[in-house]
């Protein structure tokens, strides 16, 4: 009796579950192709991808000098002291932890291409899925699904396919906020031709001082790069003279070697 009373529930489960699904609605969007069908988004993706290759350029050249400068070591080592060896391995690893803090401010969890990606793609995103809970909340759907994710949709019928609602959706939006941004612009430019001349002469002095500051960065740099290079001059300067010495003296024992053979021939 209870076993009949088992599959009694099971089979009333089995049927409440069937016809719950059928009032549901379901649709599916290709996000791929929404992204791929906006203009702004392939912009945004290009100018990325921009960044990204002149950041790894940058990282490439670091790591290139760094191995240009442990090859020098090597080949040098011979004809240098002990405190040169040791100054010039420092400058190497001063060198390696700079590249791995580089690296870390590219690419890093908070670095610079999250927050580009972040700057560029996600207002992009954020507006497909503004879109698909407007559409979805029209159409009353239950569930959407993006058929270019990790879901594994092994059929799917086109007439659930609202990416082009989404996409014609997402293109008015973008005309709205393009009107909105020109009056925008022109309510602005309307305001700065109204400035007074004090206001004027504010904003002249607000960029005179960030030009100043600016200057004097740029003036630092130069000054600290000029000190590196003369850091550098010095070195190599001290680095000759022990050449020069060593050559002296090899030239020295070698004629002093000849002196020697040529006295006990006499």
């Amino acid at each position: 009796m209870k076993k009949i009373n088992l599959t009694f529930v099971l089979l009333l489960f089995a049927v409440s579950v069937s016809v719950a699904q059928k009032n549901q609605r379901i649709a599916y969007i290709d996000m791929d192709y929404i992204l791929q069908s906006i203009p702004q988004y392939i912009e945004a993706q290009n100018a990325l991808d921009d960044k990204v290759a002149k950041w790894r350029s940058n990282l490439d050249k670091e790591a290139r000098q760094i191995e240009v400068m442990k090859t020098d070591l090597a080949n040098e080592k011979a004809i240098l002291t002990q405190d040169l060896i040791e100054e010039r391995e420092e400058d190497i690893q001063v060198k390696q932890d700079a590249l791995r803090k580089l690296e870390s401010l590219y690419f890093g969890p908070d670095g610079d291409m999250y927050i580009l990606r972040k700057k560029l793609i996600q207002p992009i995103q954020d507006q497909v899925y503004n879109a698909v809970q407007t559409i979805a909340s029209r159409k009353k759907y239950d569930f959407v699904f993006d058929k270019s994710s990790e879901l594994v949709m092994l059929y799917s019928n086109k007439k659930h396919d609202i990416s082009s609602l989404v996409l014609n959706l997402i293109k008015i939006d973008v005309k709205k906020q393009d009107k909105r941004d020109k009056i925008a612009a022109k309510k602005k430019l309307l305001a700065n031709n109204e400035l007074s001349d004090e206001a004027k002469k504010r904003a002249a002095k607000k960029e005179a001082l960030k030009q100043k500051k600016l200057t004097e960065r740029e003036a630092k740099l130069k000054a600290i790069e000029e000190k590196r290079q003369a850091r550098l001059k010095a070195r190599e300067e001290k680095r000759r003279l022990l050449r020069e010495k060593k050559e002296a003296l090899k030239k020295a024992k070698e004629e002093k070697k000849k002196q020697e053979e040529n006295d006990n021939k006499d």
